[in-house]
């Protein structure tokens, strides 16, 4: 059973019914710790501040729940803002996270790095290209580069670049996939990305 973490924010009915599309994956959308537990993967998607998201996982329980699960080594999925909270610490509101990840969330400059004094749009809201730096998984079957569909403001800052393995360009270049050991995490939106977005979903349900 694949457990979507509800935490009472984020696109939990997309991620179930993108599972359903997929086949004969069976899922439920919990917040139960002893349900996470029990479950063969996990997906944290989403959209929400990292403050507020802390706050609701801490008086649930449900952040010890992650990081019991990622002990074990199941395989666990982050998504949006499931990507944000596994680092140690977000920009927004001066959250503490999860801190399964070394390194900062920070938000997106005023000013495009590669155009001088440019305005750059924030929250960055359409499709981008992510460009594969490492080989995984994850990727099998997926184009590089490829589309996928963003809604951010913020962006992970990973202090060990080897966990990276996928980058996109949005004013700067900025980390927009990662993985490390059972891990994997996305800024961009897989239920919302069309195809390529199903097929990473699907090769995260089919991992070892």
């Amino acid at each position: 059973m694949v457990a979507i973490i509800d935490y009472d924010a984020g696109n939990l009915t997309s991620v179930a019914r993108a599972l359903a599309y997929l086949g004969n994956h069976e899922n439920q959308i919990t917040s139960d710790p002893e349900t996470i537990a029990a479950a063969a993967r996990v997906i944290f998607p989403g959209v929400g501040a990292a403050k507020a998201t802390m706050e609701t996982l801490q008086r649930r329980g449900l952040d010890a729940a992650l990081i019991d699960f990622y002990r074990t080594g199941k395989p666990m999925l982050g998504i949006c803002i499931g990507i944000q909270i596994l680092f140690q610490h977000s920009e927004e509101e001066d959250a503490e996270c999860l801190g399964l990840l070394s390194g900062d969330v920070k938000k997106y400059p005023t000013t495009r790095a590669d155009a001088g004094t440019e305005v750059l749009k924030v929250p960055q809201i359409g499709w981008n290209e992510v460009y594969q730096t490492a080989s995984h998984p994850i990727f099998k079957d997926v184009p590089n580069p490829a589309h996928f569909y963003f809604v951010n403001s913020y962006y992970p800052v990973p202090e060990k670049q080897g966990i990276v393995i996928g980058k996109t360009k949005y004013g700067l270049e900025f980390c927009s996939a990662i993985a490390h050991d059972n891990l994997i995490a996305t800024q961009f939106h897989l239920e919302k990305s069309g195809r390529v977005g199903l097929k990473m979903l699907n090769n995260f349900l089919t991992l070892g």
